[in-house]
């Protein structure tokens, strides 16, 4: 494309993207090998926090997926990075799944908050114990903000809604780790050796993949599968650089006009 540099890199967002929980996207297994023979790097970047990084990559092998561990980039191990920085001990609030990817972090006498997609610890009782921790000066972290997502049996809330509840509450603002934070995308693109204007994302969320990766110069891909709903093109600004039908139609794409 006029005024950008060749591309380098593919960032591959997971959920409601490849597969929605154990069901791959149809074709996308076929497509992901065929991107393989590019001349481009591929990661995949992901806000999970229901699962770990080891549990995730269990689960897209079973779907016959062809990943690496090393290729994964989650929003769990950004906030790992956050805590070991800051010397936090948390509170956390993600999935019992999620935990081994704190392993080794003292969360005795907690002194932050971490917060997760937690949908078994979302109760009065911990959001108060949140609650009052704040209160009392303890920063909110949030993995990330989704509004909701995709399960099998339809659209589900993300941790968004509750941790806008907990900024609201307190008259605090959460630091955010995970996608559409800058930093998150810098990190994974640092990581690959490559500049903004050298990848593309492909991702079902038009805030926090697309807009996400376009505010740092990236292009973004939306498709629509997963959390998708009509017209979420229409949400952002600039626009997509491209509305889909699906991660193989994103691929294509990318080899017929990127490459």
């Amino acid at each position: 494309m006029a005024g950008r540099r060749a591309l380098k890199a593919v960032l591959i967002d997971l959920s409601g993207t490849l597969h929605i929980e154990d069901t791959a996207v149809p074709g996308a297994q076929d497509a992901l090998n065929r991107l393989r023979q590019a001349p481009v790097a591929v990661t995949f970047v992901t806000n999970t926090t229901k699962e770990s990084k080891r549990h995730l990559l269990d689960r897209l092998r079973r779907l016959n997926f062809d990943v690496q561990e090393k290729e994964i980039f989650t929003s769990l191990s950004a906030a790992r990075s956050l805590l070991e920085q800051k010397q936090h001990r948390p509170l956390l609030l993600v999935d019992d799944g999620a935990l081994e990817d704190f392993t080794g972090i003292d969360t005795s006498e907690p002194n932050a908050v971490v917060f997760g997609l937690a949908p078994d610890h979302f109760n009065y009782q911990t959001l108060n114990k949140a609650f009052r921790m704040i209160l009392d000066g303890a920063p909110l972290i949030a993995i990330h903000k989704a509004r909701y997502y995709k399960r099998k049996d339809g659209l589900a809330l993300g941790p968004g809604p509750f941790v806008t509840g907990l900024e609201y509450a307190t008259d605090c603002k959460a630091t955010v780790v995970g996608k559409p934070e800058k930093t998150f995308f810098t990190q994974a693109l640092s990581d690959l050796g490559c500049s903004p204007d050298e990848a593309v994302m492909i991702g079902d969320d038009a805030r926090d993949d697309v807009s996400g990766a376009q505010n740092v110069g990236m292009l973004g891909i939306l498709v629509r599968t997963g959390k998708y709903r009509e017209g979420d093109e229409n949400k952002i600004n600039p626009p997509p650089h491209l509305t889909c039908d699906s991660f193989p139609a994103a691929v294509e794409h990318i080899l017929q006009k990127l490459l």
